[in-house]
């Protein structure tokens, strides 16, 4: 993990645990190994606002496997697999 200028370390959206809010940093497609194409995954993530400096926190997280999560990114609540959320790293 890098750390950002805060001393906050950075993570891959997917590891974060229910309560986790931060700041999206990047999006890194090729490290998520989604079965999606990379490009894919991002142009969808961006789509449902995934983008750099955006608020994210985690409401919920599925009961099999802690998947799929429930995240708010600035208003707006979205249902990911953890798989995709890999790919939102925040810190």
């Amino acid at each position: 993990m890098t750390q950002t200028n805060d001393a906050r370390p950075q993570l891959p959206l997917g590891l974060a645990g229910r309560g986790f809010s931060g700041v999206i940093h990047r999006i890194a497609a090729a490290e998520a190994g989604s079965a999606l194409p990379d490009i894919e995954l991002e142009s969808r993530l961006i789509e449902l606002g995934f983008v750099e400096g955006a608020r994210v926190e985690v409401l919920y997280e599925g009961v099999v496997g802690r998947d799929p999560i429930a995240v708010r990114v600035e208003n707006v609540t979205i249902a990911v697999r953890r798989r995709e959320a890999m790919a939102v790293i925040v810190a």
